[in-house]
């Protein structure tokens, strides 16, 4: 599919609906703080920003949230860890009445950092599903992208994971991200997933559930590399032209509400990074003013960073969206 079309009139064009299901997902983005300062981060998350979320605010959010049948709470920063009320939110969603399922999304160095030595056992002891960045087995690759150090400290907080059952007992549960190292789709999942295993478990005697591969989006940190490197405009053809229409009852945009750490909707984590708010009545809103009856009927929002999760074999926060 060539040309600079958007999204909204690819979608008409190929008589696409894109309307949102009952939610499965509520996605929580504790603010911008990290330990690191990755090449492909589309949060432009570092260890010297200040967004992160308000005790008041997460008062509020947990409320609504326990008020809903959403299964699932997704934590996302930044590093989630490194948030004060982080312990008080998975304490919180765990000991609901209907215990809701809590994913991480780790990275995973914070466990080797003195003052987080706690994380490994919390996460198991509250059996958090983990989703964390691996974008490589091979070292030079991985801090190609991450920084220096990564590699053997992600290997280490792995090997502590793994020895408390990450990997091996059903109730705990640990993902692997790959992103690509530059302006190229991702491979096969599947085939990547198990070259992953056997490269993990031989040289690393590491073991973990699935592997997710998630397109680079061409916002943010990655954008700016992007326009130094005079590619952004040929990494947008390349989105749009590997558009793929079979992608689309999977997008995570139709089941999962995302929200930033002052309460506020998106649709999803990237729109958030862009300042494209859900609205409802010309506003936007905070998640705590969600009626989900009424919610269900708004649109979802769309921009050109779409064609991402649509290239190709799809991609979410859940990897790719086809076998």
């Amino acid at each position: 599919m060539k040309g600079n079309c958007n999204f909204k009139a690819t979608l008409i064009r190929e008589g696409i609906r894109l309307d949102r299901q009952d939610p499965q997902v509520l996605q929580l983005n504790l603010g911008k703080l990290c330990n690191l300062t990755c090449s492909h981060c589309h949060v432009n998350a570092g260890p010297h920003r200040k967004e992160i979320i308000k005790s008041d605010t997460v008062t509020k959010i947990m409320h609504w949230f326990s008020m809903t049948n959403i299964p699932t709470l997704d934590l996302t920063g930044g590093t989630p860890e490194m948030i004060p009320d982080f312990r008080r939110i998975v304490e919180e969603a765990r000991n609901l009445p209907t215990p809701r399922k809590v994913i991480d999304r780790l990275n995973a160095t914070i466990i080797e950092e003195s003052g987080y030595e706690w994380v490994a056992e919390f996460l198991a002891e509250n059996e958090v599903e983990i989703i964390a960045s691996m974008p490589c087995y091979e070292p030079e690759n991985v801090e190609k992208q991450r920084g220096n150090g990564v590699f053997e400290k992600s290997i280490s907080a792995f090997k502590k994971l793994n020895e408390l059952g990450y990997g091996s007992d059903p109730r705990l549960n640990i993902h692997f991200v790959y992103n690509p190292s530059a302006d190229f789709l991702p491979p096969d999942q599947m085939d990547l997933e198990a070259k992953y295993k056997v490269m993990m478990r031989e040289h690393f005697q590491i073991e973990f559930n699935q592997l997710y591969c998630i397109t680079n989006m061409p916002i943010a940190r990655f954008a700016s590399w992007l326009k130094r490197e005079g590619r952004l405009d040929d990494y947008n053809s390349l989105l749009k032209d590997a558009f793929n229409p079979q992608t689309i009852n999977g997008l995570m945009c139709r089941d999962t509400i995302n929200v930033n750490w002052l309460g506020e909707v998106f649709d999803c984590d990237f729109n958030q990074m862009l300042n494209l708010p859900t609205h409802t009545k010309n506003r936007s809103i905070k998640i705590w003013e969600i009626n989900l009856k009424q919610f269900s009927k708004e649109p979802i929002r769309t921009a050109t960073h779409c064609f991402g999760c649509t290239a190709g074999s799809g991609s979410s926060c859940g990897g790719s969206l086809l076998d």
